[in-house]
């Protein structure tokens, strides 16, 4: 068993050797592409969030039984479902768009920006992404103001607030570019080995006197070797 491993081991680490040039030559390709790509081709996605609070109604009595503040916690949280659906609507979002002006339409902002309630909070997460700081940071800051300012003409359940204002992203979140570029290695490496092992297969000719050893068992009595014509 042992000397079968070995010499599995054996003619792998031949058709590596054999084949380094392919292996080399294919994972260098895919990674400086990758480089290239994610350094200079590829465009920065920049991210801003805001984050929006939905509480009681101004002018809904307050109750100091605990029971009730519970339930009233509790339907505040279910609620955050309902207003994300609103924030996200065409009427807050054109209200949003006519704020950024610029030609943006409802259908462009809509792609830009998410709203994501947090899970067992009364809080909204509302994110957008541009190709700049600035646009991002406008983009979530206009969708923020026309749901705050919008919302409870639409659903006057609670009392809507911003949290914790959107901040000028300080770097890009994509590309990734160190992992694209290890993946884009670990591909290259994986792909030109399969070819390696691939192009072994289906070569059938012999080359040289390990060939003639390894596929017709046979000891080599001699070398002749090619000389130029004089």
């Amino acid at each position: 068993m042992n000397e079968e491993s070995s010499i599995d081991l054996s003619r792998i680490f031949y058709i590596v050797s054999k084949r380094k040039s392919i292996i080399i030559t294919i994972t260098l390709v895919a990674t400086i592409i990758s480089g290239i790509l994610s350094i200079f081709i590829l465009s920065p996605v920049y991210q801003s969030k805001v984050t929006v609070i939905v509480g009681k109604a101004n002018g809904s009595n307050s109750s100091s039984n605990s029971s009730q503040q519970y339930n009233d916690v509790m339907m505040y949280q279910n609620l955050t479902k309902t207003y994300t659906s609103i924030a996200t609507s065409t009427f807050i979002e054109d209200k949003a768009a006519q704020k950024l002006g610029g030609g943006i339409t409802v259908e462009k902002l809509n792609g830009f920006v998410t709203v994501t309630p947090e899970e067992g909070t009364q809080i909204l997460d509302i994110v957008a992404t541009a190709n700049t700081p600035q646009d991002a940071l406008n983009r979530v800051t206009a969708l923020s103001q026309a749901f705050v300012e919008n919302c409870n003409s639409v659903y006057n359940a609670g009392d809507v607030r911003i949290m914790d204002k959107g901040q000028l992203p300080d770097k890009a979140i994509e590309p990734k570019k160190s992992l694209n570029i290890a993946i884009a290695f670990i591909l290259g490496l994986m792909v030109s080995i399969g070819l390696s092992f691939l192009l072994e297969y289906m070569d059938s000719t012999i080359k040289t006197t390990d060939d003639i050893k390894r596929y017709l068992d046979l000891p080599v009595l001699g070398t002749i070797p090619m000389q130029d014509d004089i």
